[in-house]
């Protein structure tokens, strides 16, 4: 059997059954990142792995790509209530690489960490057949504030931080061709050239013990869901989303489902989170504070499985599906 066979996902289900878990352990294996006491912190770390192959898509700039990799191990920290203190990058580059070219993708990576607030640390440089970027950001939060993908209640509201299907159009755009009027092309291939994590939402909402369950949707909305519906042993029901008009246009234009673009498409950075009810004008009102927003897109339910539940239209189920290593 081969890694082609069972996927990025079983191969991660599979690794589980080998590795001897650390007991103190502050997050449970599989969650967004990795949780170890501090005292009364926890420091939380997150690798993820940047390949050019998979992870850069036609007309991104070395230095949009470094970029990409510090903000991609940055959604995690936060999705987890931690405040980014540092990062270590380890590069591998062919060896045909213009030096300028590996310097775009340096100052890339420090600008994304700057962005957010911290410091490009150091890390390793190695000859690859293709680029890879392969970043650990290390973060801090108080131990009873960290934020688990498991914790979600029947009850309590859904909500993500923005809006999906605009990097679903981009990729359309960029990978098979597809046109889109101007603002909406714009939109679609800014959304996968200069992601954003939501750091600032994240904060306010641990800090203030807001949120019962949260993940980084880069792997897309519907995977996110089916996520915490695992790891929480909850179902959702959803029953709005937040789809931009233009990604809709472009839906029509082509004969495809905008929903479908906004559940399956990925690499949005949104967080999903999970908010007791009694909580939510307050979580909204917190997020508002810092700049952003909280969109409710459902209610957490007891049948372990998410369903989307739109006016006039059947209920059906949300598949598990998005974007997964070693699967076409």
């Amino acid at each position: 059997m081969s890694v082609g066979d069972v996927g990025e996902r079983g191969l991660i289900d599979f690794f589980s059954t080998l590795i001897e878990g650390f007991p103190r352990a502050v997050l449970p294996f599989g969650d967004d990142a990795v949780g170890i006491p501090l005292g009364n912190d926890a420091l939380i770390i997150n690798t993820d792995m940047l390949v050019g192959r998979t992870d850069v898509p036609p007309g991104m700039s070395y230095w949009q790509a470094g970029r990409k990799a510090a903000v991609m191990n940055v959604s995690d920290v936060v999705a987890k209530g931690a405040k980014p203190v540092g990062a270590v990058f380890s590069l591998g580059f062919p060896r045909q690489t213009m030096r300028d070219e590996a310097g775009d993708l340096v100052r890339g990576l420090n600008a994304g960490c700057r962005e957010y607030g911290f410091y490009y640390l150091g890390g390793d440089t190695n000859e690859c057949s293709d680029l890879v970027v392969s970043g650990t950001v290390f973060g801090l939060v108080a131990r009873n504030n960290v934020v688990s993908r498991k914790g979600a209640r029947p009850g309590d509201v859904v909500a993500v931080t923005g809006p999906f299907g605009l990097t679903a159009m981009g990729f359309k755009i960029l990978l098979e061709n597809l046109s889109a009027e101007p603002k909406a092309k714009d939109l679609g291939l800014r959304a996968v050239y200069e992601p954003q994590a939501r750091m600032r939402e994240g904060l306010v909402l641990s800090e203030r013990s807001l949120v019962s369950s949260c993940i980084d949707s880069s792997d897309g909305l519907a995977w996110s869901l089916h996520e915490i519906s695992k790891m929480s042993g909850v179902g959702f029901i959803i029953d709005s989303i937040p789809v931009p008009k233009e990604v809709q246009t472009f839906a029509r234009s082509y004969g495809l489902d905008h929903f479908d673009l906004a559940l399956y498409g990925g690499e949005e950075f949104e967080l999903l989170v999970t908010i007791p009810s009694v909580k939510w004008n307050r979580a909204v009102d917190s997020v508002k504070v810092v700049g952003g927003t909280l969109h409710q897109i459902g209610i957490v339910t007891g049948e372990k499985e998410p369903v989307l539940r739109l006016p006039n239209q059947a209920e059906k189920k949300i598949e598990p599906r998005g974007f997964e290593h070693f699967r076409k």
